[in-house]
Formats: structure tokens, sequence, C-alpha cells
């Protein structure tokens, strides 16, 4: 197990890592949400906000970085972008789910997969234009070798997202 440790006093910093994972202290999770709020937030601000100094945060986010905790990246609203139509497939496979997983990501709508348990082998997350857009993909995506079936769960309204 390591840990990192920053500042006077031996104060324990964002992240200790173990084998296996990664554990984050309270001050980590505030700069994580601080950043989720908005990925542009000055380092300034966050600092002011968790009671840190602007380096302080600059190597803390550096560290969450290179430990793969997060990422910043740009997300759009593909509401904006003219994909009114949400939804989350669940797919019954055929042999390998990984092998179908693999195929469904190279599908542009395809915006997440995954692989699980339980009565679905793969969830998907798409977004497309219309119904008849969906109606489409679908038939794409029962066209695909090893899918068996599918079930359509349109999302009719966007709740939460983290």
């Amino acid at each position: 197990m390591t840990n990192r440790q920053q500042g006077s006093g031996g104060r324990r910093i964002t992240v200790r890592e173990s084998a296996s994972h990664v554990l984050l202290d309270g001050v980590a999770r505030q700069i994580i949400a601080q950043l989720q709020e908005d990925g542009r937030r000055p380092y300034a601000a966050i600092g002011k906000a968790v009671g840190l100094s602007e380096a302080a945060v600059r190597q803390r986010v550096q560290r969450l970085l290179d430990a793969g905790v997060m990422r910043i990246v740009a997300v759009t609203d593909p509401l904006r972008l003219g994909f009114s139509r949400q939804a989350t497939i669940g797919l019954r496979t055929d042999g390998d789910p990984a092998a179908v997983a693999d195929r469904l990501t190279e599908l542009d709508e395809v915006d997440r997969v995954v692989i699980t348990a339980g009565s679905f082998d793969l969830l998907a997350e798409v977004v497309c234009r219309d119904d008849a857009h969906l109606l489409e993909l679908l038939q794409r995506l029962r066209a695909v070798r090893g899918v068996l079936s599918t079930e359509t769960f349109v999302c009719l309204e966007l709740r939460k997202q983290t």
C-alpha cells in the first residue's frame, strides 16, 4: 500500500493506493465535486471552496488524473445536437458477449456498452435523432452477429448524471 503525503505535519493527500484500488479523502471528493460542476473551474476558486491553496489543488488534481481516478473531458448535450431520443438497450447474446460488445462500440449512436450479469448480457446506451432513427438502429443491432434479442428502455427524463 502506498500513501502519498503532502504539506507540513505529514497531512495525507488525495490518493491512497493499494494493490487494487484508490481511496479518496474528503478533500479529494470535494475537488472532484467542484470539477463535476464545472470542469474548467479555476484551481484558485476550487481552493477557496475546499480550503486549500491553488498550488495544492493543482497537485491534487494532477495526482487524481495520474492515478486514473478521474478524467476531465468535454461532455456534449445530445438534445442540443439534435439527438432527442435516448435509450438503454438490453441485449441477450449467443456466445461471447465481449465480441458482441466490441462490435457495438463501432456504432456512432452507441455512447456506452457494458457487459452485465442478470437477464441481459449487455447494456448499450444510445442516442438517436428521433424514433425513426432509433428503430433503424434497433434493426442494425439485431443484425449484429451474436445478438439473440433486444429490449429497449426509452429515456423520458434525465434526473441525475455524474
